[in-house]
C-alpha cells in the first residue's frame, strides 16, 4: 500500500502535466516527475538519494547535450546535404557521428562508475529499466492527450 499511493499520485501528475497549456513549465514539471518515479522505483533511501541526483543530473545534462544538440545538428545536416554530398563530406560527417556516439558511450561508463560508490548494483542494472519505463509511460500519455485533441 505504501508503494501504491505514490504511484497513483505520479500517474496523476503524467495527466496534469500532459494537459497543461504552458510548455516552458512542462519540463520541469517531467523532471520532477522523473525524479519522484525513478526515487520510488529504485526504493532509494535519503542518503542514497542525496548522492545519487546531482551525479545523474550532471549525465542526464551532458547526455542530453550530446543527443539533442550534437547528435541531432549532425544528422539534420546528413538528411539536408544528403544529394549534394560527395563521399569525402558524407564519410566526414560520419566520423563526427561516430565521435559524438563515443563520447556519449564515454559518459554512460563513467556514469555508472560513479553510481557504483553510491548504490548497490541491483540499483544500477534497475535504472535503465525504470527509465526506459518512465519514458514509454510519457510516451503513451503524451499520445493519448494528442489524439483526444485531434478529436475535439
Amino acid at each position: 500500500m505504501k508503494r501504491i499511493i505514490p504511484f497513483i499520485l505520479i500517474l496523476m501528475s503524467f495527466s496534469l502535466v500532459a494537459q497543461s497549456p504552458n510548455r516552458g513549465k512542462n519540463k520541469e514539471r517531467i523532471k520532477a516527475l522523473k525524479i519522484a518515479f525513478i526515487t520510488e522505483r529504485l526504493d532509494l533511501n535519503e542518503k542514497e538519494a542525496e548522492k545519487f541526483w546531482p551525479v545523474y543530473n550532471a549525465f542526464d545534462d551532458k547526455q542530453s547535450k550530446i543527443k539533442f544538440e550534437e547528435m541531432r545538428k549532425l544528422k539534420a545536416q546528413g538528411r539536408q546535404d544528403f544529394d549534394t554530398m560527395n563521399d569525402k563530406e558524407a564519410s566526414d560527417l560520419l566520423d563526427k557521428i561516430i565521435a559524438a556516439e563515443n563520447k556519449l558511450h564515454n559518459y554512460k561508463v563513467e556514469f555508472i562508475n560513479d553510481l557504483k560508490s553510491i548504490l548497490p548494483a541491483k540499483k544500477i542494472m534497475l535504472l535503465k529499466s525504470v527509465e526506459d519505463d518512465f519514458n514509454r509511460r510519457m510516451l503513451e500519455e503524451f499520445k493519448k492527450r494528442r489524439q483526444g485533441r485531434l478529436k475535439n
